[in-house]
């Protein structure tokens, strides 16, 4: 649908096309199609989803409206309407009330969900009484059609007094018309939807007057919301403070009395220009199907038969390209050994691709992780997730907007203490915060599949039920179970006895739009290789230095020790080699410093080789496997084997295999619970606005899981 009405004519002096890059500000309801529109006119990909809440922070693309016009599109956190209750919805304050400000945009879009008007229309209503130039880009017609819902938008943009493109945020329809709109001056409309009461009407001018804003409605917005504006100096919130006292300001029982009063001139709106068609005598197919995957019972064992049925996927189907990759690195490696020799080849095969080897192969399983997610957001189910986990959450005192954020966790930790904001209760925030990284993030993954592969058999149940894959799924369960019981623990420390609430519009289900199944799994590939992979790179160089060299002549006397002591040992060729590479590794640098933190990790079955594994997965997670792939293939340039049967070559100082079950679950205990990562603890420090939560949070990380590895190590050996 691309019909474009006439737009109405030009007064106002801030428009799109006066500019030479004007701001062009989205806004609407959460899943009204912003996201997604923000995506087509900017050619960006800014997450979307089927799936209220996506957007916590204001994002900004360029769009080119014609040949010769560009303007800058901001695109901003859902809200229901302009009194913000959590953190995410103050940002839209924080940028429509301060003209000042360098992003206060020229025009606005506000997009509406057809289907769901009346409601949608709250906040439109709101918007235009500040008297901003703005579009209504009307989303969903054909949604609401199939619901009996036939809206006159020739009738409605005459009561509305504004411009209305109908679009479909999905397939981009419509978008060459709102381009067009957009290019072109709009003015400032002039219906008003709410008359300021008379009683208060000389304290709102004063408002205005002081702060020299342009509408009564701004300065009334001043007064319901001054103190959380963080533009305005002390000095003016006392001042406002000062007037809302005097005239007694009743802000809740004010803001009830607007809407009542707007949801009036909508309904009388909606009589003019909204028809119902058709009578919906069989209930929606949405409906029907929440009833079976919300139910107490059906609910709970259809969402484990989904994480079932994942985790069987990123063993089972990924096995295949992940041995190709494993192989070709080899090969690769074999086939440069075969053109030249020397230290920078060393360099190039046991520490940069061996680094890199050890992380490239789980490009599949990651692949496969982030395509069930991105189909279980497209389609509408993970909406009805967050419902299902809510009834259980709140058994454990957190707040059921907690489990957007827990949820998105599995996937990684940053977007998903981002996505705390939305969380208006501060301790809850905090504590949300704080055991969000416990859910297992996709970074584990790589440790999970080495470690599972080294010491579960590849055995399957009934000919399908692997039991790698129930090894897989008991550690993100362990994951989310230790998220639960801390934020328990940490209700019953601080002592809050703050009831909250949880509201989560459910999306209609709809077919996965597989373009952006695809995107996001190539977004995330991408992050997942280039973001870890200059670090890896880095660290591989390091680290293959240090493990290839050491003070003075330590090296050389390493060997010629090893190589005395072989006289008695009577070992054969292959055997002799590596233990002359094991004496020189541990005279390195390297070794010499994985040898000065043993004794601290040597309770949990790890020797110095991990310690340093250890360490460099600080950096992030996934470094470890790669840390280890280098470091055991340092001296080893004749042998060149996989990840894996590095790993199974390992000999502890008895010569029996290094990587025993006690110690393969010690070590994925360990990083179920280990805070490695300094990009959460970043971001943390950023959400907080201090270093009090990230350090706790360090603490307390580090210490459950070094405890839990302990105790794991002594059940099994």
């Amino acid at each position: 649908m691309s019909e474009v009405l006439s737009p109405a004519p030009v007064s106002a002096s801030h428009t799109a096309a006066a500019n030479k890059v004007s701001k062009i500000a989205l806004i609407g309801n959460p899943n009204s199609g912003k996201s997604s529109l923000f995506n087509h006119l900017t050619g960006l990909n800014q997450k979307v989803g089927n799936f209220p809440g996506v957007t916590v922070d204001k994002k900004t693309g360029i769009t080119q409206l014609t040949s010769g016009l560009k303007a800058q599109v901001i695109d901003l956190p859902g809200t229901y309407s302009l009194y913000p209750k959590s953190l995410d919805e103050k940002v839209i304050i924080d940028l429509l009330h301060d003209k000042k400000s360098s992003s206060y945009p020229d025009v606005l879009v506000i997009t509406a969900d057809a289907s769901n008007l009346k409601r949608n229309l709250l906040l439109f209503t709101q918007l235009v009484d500040l008297k901003i130039p703005a579009v209504l880009a009307l989303n969903m017609l054909d949604v609401a059609e199939k619901h009996g819902v036939k809206i006159d938008i020739q009738q409605l943009q005459q009561d509305l007094g504004i411009p209305i493109v109908p679009v479909n945020a999905r397939t981009g329809s419509g978008l060459a018309a709102l381009k067009i709109l957009l290019s072109q001056p709009l003015e400032t409309t002039t219906p008003e939807f709410f008359q300021i009461p008379d009683e208060l009407f000389v304290m709102v001018r004063q408002i205005r007057y002081y702060f020299e804003l342009s509408n009564d409605y701004l300065a009334w917005h001043y007064a319901h919301q001054y103190h959380k504006l963080s533009f305005l100096s002390d000095d003016d919130k006392e001042y406002i403070a000062d007037l809302v006292k005097k005239y007694n300001f009743q802000s809740n029982a004010l803001q009830a009395a607007e809407t009542i009063e707007r949801y009036n001139s909508i309904n009388e709106v909606l009589l003019d220009s909204m028809r119902v068609t058709k009578a919906e005598n069989n209930e929606q197919f949405s409906n029907k199907l929440d009833q079976v995957l919300t139910h107490k019972v059906f609910g709970y064992l259809i969402f484990f038969a989904v994480l079932f049925l994942m985790f069987q996927a990123i063993f089972a189907w990924a096995s295949y390209p992940m041995d190709l990759i494993d192989t070709g690195v080899a090969t690769l490696n074999a086939y440069i050994h075969t053109l030249a020799d020397g230290p920078l080849i060393d360099l190039l095969t046991e520490g940069v691709l061996a680094g890199l080897g050890g992380v490239l192969i789980f490009i599949p399983q990651i692949a496969i992780l982030f395509a069930f997610i991105a189909v279980l957001e497209e389609t509408g189910y993970m909406a009805r997730v967050t419902f299902l986990m809510d009834k259980i959450m709140r058994k454990f005192g957190l707040n059921g907007k907690s489990v957007v954020p827990l949820i998105s966790g599995v996937a990684c930790a940053v977007p998903a203490i981002m996505a705390t904001r939305t969380i208006d209760n501060w301790k809850d925030r905090m504590i949300t915060i704080f055991v969000t990284p416990l859910m297992s993030c996709s970074a584990r993954l790589p440790i999970y599949t080495v470690m599972i592969a080294l010491v579960v058999p590849e055995q399957y149940f009934l000919g399908f039920l692997s039991l790698q894959g129930l090894v897989l799924m008991g550690l993100y369960l362990i994951g989310f179970l230790a998220a639960i019981f801390s934020a328990a623990l940490l209700k019953l420390v601080l002592k809050t006895k703050e009831r909250s609430y949880f509201i989560m519009e459910f999306p209609t289900y709809k077919m996965p739009r597989w373009k952006n199944v695809g995107l996001t799994i190539v977004e995330k590939v991408k992050a997942f290789v280039f973001q870890a992979g200059k670090v890896i790179l880095a660290i591989s160089v390091i680290l293959w230095v240090l493990s290839s060299y050491g003070p003075g002549n330590s090296l050389e006397l390493a060997e010629q020790r090893a190589t005395q002591e072989l006289t008695t040992l009577n070992l054969a060729e292959e055997d002799a080699e590596a233990h002359v590479a094991g004496q020189k590794l541990e005279a390195s640098y390297a070794g010499r410093f994985g040898k000065f933190i043993e004794p601290a990790i040597r309770p949990l079955g790890y020797d110095w080789k991990i310690g340093i594994a250890l360490l460099t997965s600080f950096a992030a997670r996934e470094v470890f496997v790669g840390t280890i792939s280098t470091i055991y293939s340092v001296g080893d340039s004749e042998n060149i084997s996989t990840v894996k049967e590095k790993l199974l070559a390992e000999k502890d100082e008895f010569g029996q295999p290094f990587f025993t079950p006690a110690r393969a679950y010690s070590l994925l205990i360990f990083y179920v619970f280990a805070m490695q990562c300094m990009s959460t603890i970043a971001v943390v420090y950023r959400e907080t606005k201090g270093w009090k939560w990230p350090i706790l949070q360090l603490i307390y990380m580090t210490g459950l899981a070094y405890v839990s590895a302990f105790v794991v190590f002594r059940l099994f050996s």
